[in-house]
Parts: C-alpha cells; sequence; structure tokens
C-alpha cells in the first residue's frame, strides 16, 4: 500500500480512507475489470443473430484478449492470499460465461448453426466446468497452460463438438 500511495500521490491514509484494507482494492479492482468486461462483451452478444460465426470469433477474440491480461501468478496469489476473492472471480467469470455465451448459443440455436439435440444450459454447463476444472493455478501450471491457451483450447474442444456441421468449416 506504501508504494501505491507513493505512485498515486497521495498519503497511505488518504488511500485506506478510500480502501479499508488490500482485499477492498482488490475487491474493487476485479469489479472494475469485470464491469469493463462485461461492457465490452455486450454489444458482440447483441449482435449475434445477424453473423454467428462472426459474432463467435469476435466474442472469443475480445475474452482471449481480457484473458491474456491475467498472469498466472496472480491468480496464483489471489488463490493463496484471499479465497474469497477467488471465490468473487469464480462467480463474475461464471455469470460473464453464462450471459455472453448464452445468449450467444440461444441465437446460433434459433439460426441453426448451434445442434439442436443440446441443451443450451448444458452446453453452458460443460463450457463452465472445464473453466473451472482447467482455468486455476495448479492445473494450468500440471499442463503447461496459460489463461489465454487454456481458455482457447477449452473452446474448441467444447464448440467443434456443437456446431453444426454446416458452420464448422466457417470458425
Amino acid at each position: 500500500m506504501d508504494d501505491l500511495a507513493d505512485q498515486l500521490g497521495m498519503s497511505k491514509k488518504t488511500l485506506y480512507a478510500h480502501f479499508p484494507s488490500k482485499n477492498d482494492l482488490l475487491k474493487s479492482v476485479l469489479a472494475d475489470k469485470f464491469d469493463e468486461v462485461d461492457a465490452d462483451l455486450a454489444p458482440i452478444a447483441r449482435a449475434s443473430s445477424t453473423d454467428f460465426p462472426a459474432a463467435l470469433r469476435e466474442l472469443l477474440a475480445h475474452v482471449q484478449h481480457h484473458t491474456d491480461e491475467i498472469q498466472p501468478h496472480f491468480i496464483r496469489d489471489v488463490r493463496r492470499g484471499a479465497p474469497e476473492l477467488f471465490q468473487l472471480v469464480q462467480e463474475r467469470r461464471r455469470g460473464v460465461i453464462q450471459r455472453h455465451f448464452g445468449r450467444l448459443f440461444a441465437e446460433g440455436r434459433k439460426a441453426g448453426v448451434i445442434r439442436k439435440d443440446i441443451s443450451t444450459r448444458l452446453l453452458i454447463e460443460i463450457l463452465l466446468g472445464a473453466v473451472q476444472a482447467v482455468i486455476n493455478p495448479p492445473k494450468m501450471a500440471e499442463l503447461g497452460l496459460t489463461p489465454k491457451t487454456g481458455f482457447a483450447n477449452i473452446i474448441k474442444v467444447v464448440l467443434h463438438g456443437v456446431i453444426t456441421d454446416k458452420q464448422t468449416s466457417h470458425l
């Protein structure tokens, strides 16, 4: 907090007046980041009804951009030092996936791009389960992945199995 107060040109006392603890500061930073992600992804998911493959590519590109900002040591440190904030990250990540991918998958189903024999709710749960199982520090280290590469590989595995044959060549 000393270094941060110095960089911001304020006293530590003033910093603590706004953020009573390091966890409060981190919680605020995480909330701002997730709000930024939501704001970035919302227009893409809304536009998905016009061109599903393009919307999916754009959504994935934006998610990968945001995921690329996450450093594995940051996730590890939050998980170890502030498990309640790690839980918050998982909950917010779940919400982002449910909202944005859920809307996109529903539109893809209407357009005949997502297989009708697989529930979109089940698809979201499979995606969430894979993300939760893989995008965590011990598993990423074991598999030699970064958050970005882990997420990209999960998407490849999950989506190629649910996209209809007529759309596979467009992704």
